[in-house]
């Protein structure tokens, strides 16, 4: 059985009380890392199941009857030209000239920031870019898509 890689973003419960990772572990977030960090709790699982979907949906009822609110589903959904190069493999040089329109074609336009220095683009729009391209994982791509559409439920 495959294992899947995610992080569940939450708040809502204080880190300081003496039950905070005991209620986890007794939820069956066993295979979560948890820290508390900028304010949030950030539990890294690494949790087997068939599918991606079936891991982060047992996750998210888990971290749910724990008490408290999830905020979203990582790897981080918005991504810089450094973060696509990053996940993608390729050198930023590479993405950069994808980004400005010097190669290829109809890459995805900024989501957030546009008039800033560093914009930055939704990485389900970015991944399924590459992969048509030929230039990224379809498995990666597909993960990309179903981490997009949790977060956009949440």
């Amino acid at each position: 059985m495959p294992t899947h890689e995610f992080s569940i973003i939450a708040e809502g419960l204080d880190p300081t009380a003496d039950d905070f990772e005991r209620r986890f572990f007794e939820a069956g977030c066993d295979d979560a890392t948890i820290s508390f960090q900028r304010g949030v709790i950030i539990l890294d699982f690494a949790r087997p199941s068939e599918t991606l979907e079936g891991a982060i949906l047992s996750a998210i009822e888990q971290v749910s009857k724990v008490g408290t609110t999830i905020i979203r589903i990582e790897p981080e959904p918005l991504v810089s030209l450094s973060d696509i190069a990053q996940r993608s493999g390729m050198t930023r040089a590479a993405i950069s000239l994808y980004a400005s329109g010097q190669r290829g074609e109809a890459f995805p336009s900024p989501v957030a920031r546009f008039t800033s220095e560093s914009p930055l683009w939704d990485w389900a729009d970015v991944a399924a870019w590459l992969e048509k391209s030929g230039r990224l994982d379809g498995q990666e791509a597909a993960k990309a898509q179903i981490l997009s559409r949790f977060n956009h439920t949440l």
